[in-house]
């Protein structure tokens, strides 16, 4: 499925969604974003919606950037927080529009991650006298390449909009506090061998057979656990694709394993790279992606002042998320938004309703 789609072939009260109401509870208005179909690059409708949404907010300053909207306020207060979601979601897989099942709700974007973006706009339209100058960011195409990326794009474009003392990236985190992420690194292993005709395979060289030696690496990886700020992380070191041959009379010259390594954040990207790189010595090892991790950076004073309000346990967050962008620019940042991070990009993706509506409270009554 493209990431374009044909409007018509969506349901009818789908299609009819083109206003956002504030006044309702986040639960609605999570349900009246759902129904605004945003697969990334198909952001315009909603971010058109939100710009609307919060243009008669007198005691914001919105504006415009592709399919991101940002609304800040300037109170001249001593500190600032961001509050950011992103818009679009992975391609529709048959989990459209929005189903109210008792105290959870069904659809795409549910969980990942238009619960948090319900929370942002109800904080933006019911907290007009913060405690602290905000900074709402809804942008665009975090699913996809991030060259597309509307956080890393207004990063290049206008920095002086994500300038704040904490920010907080509203990824589903089961409604509790998710600190830093890890890195994230993909590699093409590669064997080479020799062409022959698989009936004199003794004339040539498998480079597939030869590959089982990288997979005997891998089932050998001892994981690294380190504590950081309290945190264990857990790094894995995983193939996730092999490629490989010619045709089926003909032994492979070449086998390709593609290898993803999820490194903990007080590791730099050379220094993952230096890792993987000396744990496939002797392979030729080729980086085809990378995105460095971000420190928890709990020790921050907004960053205590929010756990403070949260309370519980903090949990370490194991994919990568946004929160990287912000810990670039020198700005520490947690996630913390509705929803079971598990259920993200299924075609059974939903929240539970009490998580949305724990989100909002805690954050209100911090910011208020």
């Amino acid at each position: 499925m493209t990431a374009l789609l044909d409007q018509r072939t969506l349901p009818d009260r789908m299609t009819r969604v083109t206003d956002l109401d504030l006044s309702v509870d986040a639960v609605t208005l999570l349900e009246q974003l759902v129904n605004i179909e945003s697969v990334s690059k198909n952001e315009q409708r909603i971010a058109d919606a939100v710009e609307a949404a919060l243009r008669p907010l007198g005691h914001l300053e919105v504006s415009r950037h592709g399919n991101s909207v940002v609304a800040r306020t300037s109170l001249g207060l001593p500190e600032r927080v961001v509050i950011a979601g992103h818009l679009d979601t992975v391609p529709l897989n048959d989990n459209l529009p929005a189903l109210r099942d008792g105290d959870v709700l069904r659809g795409l974007g549910t969980c990942d991650m238009k619960g948090g973006v319900a929370v942002m706009l109800k904080l933006a339209a019911t907290v007009p006298a913060p405690n602290r100058d905000l900074t709402f960011l809804f942008y665009e195409a975090e699913e996809i390449e991030s060259e597309f990326n509307g956080l890393h794009l207004l990063s290049q474009s206008d920095p002086d909009l994500l300038q704040a003392d904490f920010a907080i990236l509203m990824e589903p985190s089961d409604a509790v506090i998710e600190a830093g992420c890890q890195g994230t690194l993909r590699v093409d292993v590669t064997t080479r061998g020799e062409r022959a005709h698989s009936a004199r395979s003794w004339m040539g060289v498998n480079a597939i057979h030869k590959a089982g030696a990288i997979l005997d690496r891998l089932n050998a990886y001892e994981a690294r656990k380190p504590v950081i700020d309290g945190l264990e992380y857990h790094e894995g070191l995983n193939a996730v694709y092999v490629r490989g041959g010619v045709a089926g009379n003909v032994i492979p010259d070449e086998c390709v394993v593609e290898v993803n390594f999820r490194f903990a954040p007080d590791r730099s990207e050379a220094d993952a790279e230096a890792f993987v790189r000396d744990f496939f010595e002797g392979y030729d090892v080729t980086v085809t992606d990378m995105a460095a991790g971000a420190m928890p950076g709990l020790d921050r004073p907004a960053a205590k002042a929010f756990l403070e309000a949260v309370g519980g346990e903090v949990a370490p967050k194991f994919g990568w998320t946004d929160v990287a962008q912000f810990t670039k620019l020198g700005i520490p940042a947690v996630n913390f938004g509705p929803g079971d991070p598990m259920f993200a990009h299924k075609q059974d993706e939903h929240v539970p309703t009490e998580h949305v509506e724990r989100c909002e409270r805690i954050l209100k009554e911090w910011l208020a």
